[in-house]
């Protein structure tokens, strides 16, 4: 399940960084606060190496060598400006270099709490092998179910970071090299001091440090893709400008860091990247497919959601073949790279059967199906009727080979999701999808988003490149069917025609734009894009009318300096959001559950408190944030009966058999109201009608928990609550 909400910060104008004490080892202080500015000067450790000075003078390289430099030197330039962007914005966001482990572990909320559990597992263990098998037969994360955490989630990243953290902290040791610094924070507030420590030797800065060096290498990469969809540097710096313009609607890596789109998305990039290579080159060879393939499997591992934007993706090339941008030869080597891939990502998932029963999965059976035998079945590839029924039979194919497949396998873990889209159109709800729905990151997609894009000017500039990638795909269409009609031309020519990737690119922003429609968290996707299609405004092919009548470079500057009325205010927005994370309840709460339990305590409550629970304590929890297994919905209900208005010794009997000892009550979600119909007890009443009307039971017990339960623990926030009396 999403990540529900940035923990509780104390929004201060000025945070700083006062320093004092020796640097011969003995511990330095910093005090938290407001006072001076923060920063610190760091010395650059000796000892690198200088590249080499080049034999060859600037005259011996070619024109072309020389761009092709220079392009990279500008996308080495932005993938480093935007490294430092994400890292600067976390920083004012948290204060994250004056926290302590705890507190840095705490702010890692709901989801990126849970996935971050692993990677500290991993980093933990006696050895690397021995952490790979912890939570490989994992009974913490489900009590009392032991599980294969690979399979069941997508975990790749923690397991290749923390053996690239245990690589590097082993070889710095050995070479004698300090990988970190470590403070005394004086807190204020009459709270204690807390070490705080810096460097790549900590874990959590290690980690969080090679997820934004990884999306600066993905604004790098945007630039060189917006380079070569529109044929123009220009282009390449119009998608980067853009990205940093609408740069909140376009990323959230900055505020929740270890979220599975961070890993993903920048290989999405790069595979959309290769797509558009293979869609204009005429005779793709190996590597390419190779590359596809590869960079497939990259962004499906990292990510459950992933198969979904394939299929948009795969349905996107299936539009383009039917009207005839896409021979069917290169279309099937496509839809093959597609499967060895999934093929290869269910083996590495330990047979994740979700994969082969997603919709993804049969959509590339069926597709195939009607492009090899499109010929025996005597299908004109250009007539409207043919165009119809290939599409009926791939959605109704589709449709039924995924209900055969999952009847077969037994699996109703992604049963969710269909219901998830019928809530939106219908009145349909039932406890699982308000769960979703209720959450604001998955509802409609705000009302303010347009109007964002558009006082950027992202908007007027993409709708202007779609609507002219379209007059021109009907321009062809129309050409076509002239032809075709006056001399009976076959149009395997057209098939390969350069603009296929145009009108590609141009249907993918269509799928994009329903999604993020549909659930606003999944504009991610959309903004990229548009920014990524923006670069097409430099386009010669598409805007040569323009730059016929006016100076290309002249143009493109007028627009850029329309943008940043809006965008550079965008900017120091984000740059002025301070922050400092303080969760003291919590922290409450995690300190009195280490010293006062049991390490084989079991605990249960709701999704965000138990992923902080595991991750910080180590104590085995029955229900996590990760919503998409149907078994853990179950376990899920079952625990939050505490929220509903069902008798106490009836919920005590469901908390015993699940093999709870103690269950941490928060009044926040007894009471709390994200819209209409969204507290837990008006979610119960659409479940448990039968009870509709009692008083919630979490209101009783926050009052008074006897004779049913035993109260240990309570402050502001929290109530643990004994189970077994």
């Amino acid at each position: 399940m999403a990540a529900e909400g940035k923990s509780r910060h104390k929004d201060v104008s000025n945070k700083s960084k006062e320093q004092s004490g020796s640097t011969d080892g003995h511990p330095r202080h910093r005090q938290r606060g407001a006072a001076p500015p923060r920063g610190r000067s760091r010395t650059v450790q000796p000892g690198a190496e200088s590249a080499p000075s080049r034999s060859r003078g600037a005259a011996y390289l070619s024109a072309g060598r020389v761009k092709v430099g220079s392009s990279l030197l500008i996308a080495a330039f932005v993938g480093v400006l935007h490294w430092g962007y994400i890292s600067t914005l976390f920083e004012n966001d948290r204060h994250f270099s004056h926290l302590s482990t705890l507190e840095r572990e705490m702010a890692f909320r709901t989801e990126m709490g849970l996935y971050y559990s692993y990677f500290k597992s991993i980093t933990e263990a006696p050895s690397y092998f021995s952490g790979l098998l912890l939570i490989m037969n994992d009974n913490v994360t489900e009590y009392p179910s032991v599980i294969n955490t690979l399979k069941r989630f997508n975990l790749y990243p923690e397991v290749i970071l923390a053996g690239l953290f245990r690589i590097y902290t082993a070889t710095m040791r050995a070479v004698g090299i300090e990988t970190k610094i470590c403070w005394t924070v004086n807190r204020g507030n009459d709270l204690s001091p807390v070490e705080s420590c810096e460097g790549l030797g900590d874990p959590a800065y290690f980690y969080v440090t090679l997820i934004f060096i990884l999306n600066g290498v993905m604004m790098s990469l945007f630039y060189i893709y917006g380079t070569y969809l529109s044929g123009s540097r220009l282009g390449g710096c119009l998608t980067v400008l853009c990205f940093f313009y609408n740069h909140g609607e376009s990323t959230r890596v900055m505020w929740t860091p270890p979220l599975r789109e961070s890993f993903s998305y920048p290989f999405l990039a790069l595979q959309m990247f290769l797509l558009t290579y293979i869609l204009r080159t005429p005779n793709i060879g190996r590597r390419s497919l190779f590359g596809l393939c590869l960079f497939n499997i990259f962004f499906m591992l990292p990510w459950q959601f992933a198969q979904f934007v394939l299929l948009t993706q795969i349905a996107s090339l299936f539009a383009i073949y039917l009207i005839g941008y896409l021979d069917s030869k290169k279309f099937l080597q496509v839809l093959y790279s597609h499967m060895v891939s999934l093929g290869l990502c269910f083996i590495s998932m330990f047979g994740n059967s979700m994969l082969l029963t997603s919709y993804y999965a049969s959509s590339l059976i069926v597709i195939c199906v009607i492009v090899t035998f499109k010929d025996f079945l005597k299908l004109e590839v250009m007539a409207l009727m043919s165009w119809i029924l290939q599409v009926l039979v791939w959605i109704l194919g589709t449709v039924a080979l995924k209900a055969l497949t999952s009847a077969l396998l037994g699996v109703t873990d992604d049963a969710h999701i269909f219901n998830i889209l019928k809530s939106k159109f219908t009145s349909y709800k039932d406890f699982d999808t308000l769960m979703y729905t209720c959450a604001p990151e998955f509802d409609f997609m705000e009302n303010e988003t347009p109007w964002r894009y558009l006082k950027t000017l992202l908007l007027p500039v993409v709708l202007l490149v779609f609507i002219v990638i379209c007059v021109q795909a009907f321009r062809d269409i129309l050409t076509l069917s002239r032809q075709k009609t006056s001399k009976g031309q076959d149009n395997g020519r057209w098939e390969r025609s350069t603009s296929g990737e145009l009108v590609y690119h141009a249907l993918q922003l269509v799928a994009f734009a329903v999604l993020a429609i549909l659930i606003m968290r999944l504009k991610l996707f959309l903004t990229p894009h548009m920014c990524v299609m923006a670069s097409l405004l430099c386009s010669r092919p598409l805007f040569g009318w323009i730059f016929s009548r006016m100076n290309r470079p002249v143009f493109i500057l007028i627009v850029v300096m329309l943008m940043s009325i809006q965008g550079i205010s965008n900017i120091q927005t984000q740059l002025n959001i301070k922050g400092e994370f303080s969760n003291i309840a919590q922290e409450e709460l995690l300190e009195w559950i280490k010293f006062s339990t049991k390490p084989n305590a079991v605990f249960a409550g709701a999704m965000p408190t138990m992923a902080s629970v595991k991750l910080s304590t180590g104590r085995p929890v029955v229900n996590h944030p990760h919503y998409e297994d149907a078994g853990l919905r179950a376990r899920t209900k079952m625990v939050y009966s505490m929220y509903s208005r069902k008798p106490a010794k009836e919920v005590k009997k469901l908390l015993i058999d699940m093999g709870v000892q103690y269950f941490i009550l928060e009044d926040a979600w007894c009471t709390r109201r994200t819209k209409t119909g969204c507290t837990m007890s008006e979610i119960w009443d659409i479940e448990d009608p039968s009870n509709a009307g009692k008083t919630p039971l979490c209101s009783i017990l926050a009052k008074e928990s006897l004779p049913h339960f035993v109260t240990l623990f309570e402050n502001n926030v929290y109530k643990v609550l004994k189970v077994g009396i």
